[in-house]
């Protein structure tokens, strides 16, 4: 087994593509649930109409993440930026996907990445600032992006503040080949010894 490093040249703009077309996704589908014939139906008060009944059932309906990504694509695909945001970021996508079938057209069997920027963070330590939530994808949604298998596998661990955190690592493979990235985890979990048991902390 031979392992080389190569370049993802279009690996930085995964995370704003991903969530340009997430949303724009997330809101087209989710605009049918407004409390008539999709999701939850809020009650109304007499002489309200429609209007109130599809805002109130979406508020009540969605939860505050929800909300924010129906809003972003609802703006993503409004006139005068679907072609500045969600067209770019389709062209994006495109890019992302070249920049793995280059690197399989070069010979790989698989792509070996992190899964996360670093260990696990304290419950609820990120739910104030959701852009950094967002980017702890950044490993993950080019992935999904080019339409790829991937699996995340743990791969040892670090110290922070103590503790022994887990990190993890993934393994991608070309399209359609989940059965030799399978064999592929298995022989990496192996390697590693990850069928002996973890020691407790």
């Amino acid at each position: 087994m031979e392992i080389r490093e190569i370049e993802l040249p279009h690996a930085g703009h995964a995370v704003a593509a991903y969530y340009l077309i997430a949303t724009a996704e997330a809101s087209s589908n989710l605009a049918r649930f407004d409390g008539v014939r999709y999701g939850r139906r809020a009650a109304l008060h007499p002489g309200e109409g429609l209007e109130e009944l599809y805002n109130r059932s979406r508020a009540e309906g969605f939860g505050h993440e929800v909300q924010r990504r129906i809003m972003l694509g609802a703006h993503a695909l409004s006139s005068g930026y679907y072609d500045a945001y969600y067209l770019t970021a389709l062209k994006v996508r495109s890019l992302i996907r070249r920049d793995y079938d280059s690197a399989f057209a070069a010979g790989c069997d698989a792509v070996l990445m992190p899964v996360t920027t670093g260990p696990a963070f304290r419950l609820g330590e990120k739910l104030a600032d959701p852009l950094a939530l967002y980017l702890e994808d950044v490993y993950t949604v080019g992935i999904n992006l080019a339409g790829l298998p991937a699996i995340a596998l743990p791969a040892g661990f670090v110290e922070r503040d103590g503790r022994r955190l887990p990190i993890g690592l993934q393994l991608v493979a070309r399209a359609w080949c989940e059965p030799e990235l399978l064999a592929l985890a298995t022989q990496f979990e192996a390697a590693i010894g990850l069928g002996r048991p973890i020691p407790a902390t």
